[in-house]
């Protein structure tokens, strides 16, 4: 093989706690992640005449150069492996740009595991996973995928035993919002803790009884003062999307995407048809889970587009 086609999914936050600032100027955080099947479209092909890395996306908000998380992770594995091929990676963009889905770190994860396919390194998500977490924290979860307790800086990664499944509706505020900014401004307001029950709570109790409103994105109020666009679209967003059912409606990562998670399709399409109503872009998705990510990968069986 010498091009793979495929899909790099997003994921959702389902609760998130900012416990404090590590020694190592990143903050500690505990986050429940879930992977959907809301995706952009890669193409990673190697080019043996050539030994530059070249990106090449449709979205004119996402960078074609170096500071690309793709780029990097082609260049981090080259090196890694001692190659000196050329790399074209070209990407259609479905994910919202800046909305704390995740789409840069997961096509950064994806360009991992394709390059380790098509230079038959065989390293497989445990031997990528340490030149992951120098990318970024969350392009690990996106070596593992499904429903996964982040750890850490989030880049300590383990899948649950007890898969969610359900019917997503992620909503584009469309006011993209720094995560290093928000990070800024919980920083200013943050009281380390040097514990908090709730995440571990619903994992090992709640999980599959109910329970959702134990979970909360510790970013959300940091990420509306740094947008009022936002701000002012928030309660709108949340409000309708616990109309029609959701039983978690928050922000994801830093923002700005709000979803709502729903058990029942007709309930989720619902929503969707109302917040388009109310002039809000609204996708649809559904979760995977971690088999299913896994069988993705597994003896050759690449997600093609």
């Amino acid at each position: 093989m010498t091009s793979l086609r495929v899909k790099s999914h997003a994921k959702i936050n389902l609760g998130l706690e900012v416990l404090g600032l590590r020694a190592d100027g990143y903050h500690e955080l505990r986050t429940l992640f879930q992977t959907v099947d809301l995706h952009d479209d890669l193409t990673v092909a190697l080019r043996p005449r050539s030994r530059a890395i070249e990106v090449v996306c449709d979205h004119p908000r996402v960078p074609a150069d170096e500071s690309n998380l793709a780029h990097r992770a082609a260049a981090a594995l080259r090196k890694f492996a001692g190659l000196r091929s050329g790399v074209r990676i070209e990407i259609r963009k479905r994910i919202p740009v800046g909305g704390g889905l995740g789409g840069g770190s997961s096509n950064a994860a994806v360009v991992l595991m394709s390059l380790d396919r098509l230079w038959s390194l065989d390293l497989g998500p445990a031997g990528l996973h340490a030149i992951a977490r120098r990318l970024g924290a969350d392009v690990p979860y996106f070596l593992v995928g499904g429903t996964a307790l982040g750890l850490a800086r989030g880049d300590e990664v383990y899948p649950l035993h007890r898969q969610i499944r359900g019917h997503v509706v992620i909503v584009d505020s469309g006011s993209p919002v720094s995560t290093a900014a928000v990070f800024r401004r919980i920083d200013a307001s943050l009281t380390p803790r040097e514990n908090s029950n709730t995440i571990f709570r619903f994992t090992s109790r709640e999980l599959g009884r109910g329970g959702w409103s134990l979970l909360a994105n510790d970013l959300e109020a940091a990420a509306l003062e740094e947008s009022p666009d936002l701000k002012e679209r928030a309660g709108r967003i949340r409000g309708l999307l616990v109309r029609e059912g959701a039983l978690l409606a928050a922000l994801s990562g830093s923002g700005s995407s709000y979803f709502g998670l729903f058990a029942e399709p007709g309930r989720a399409r619902r929503a969707a048809e109302a917040l388009g109503k109310a002039g809000l872009r609204a996708l649809r998705a559904r979760t995977i889970s971690v088999e299913q990510y896994r069988r993705a990968w597994a003896s050759g069986k690449v997600p093609l587009g």
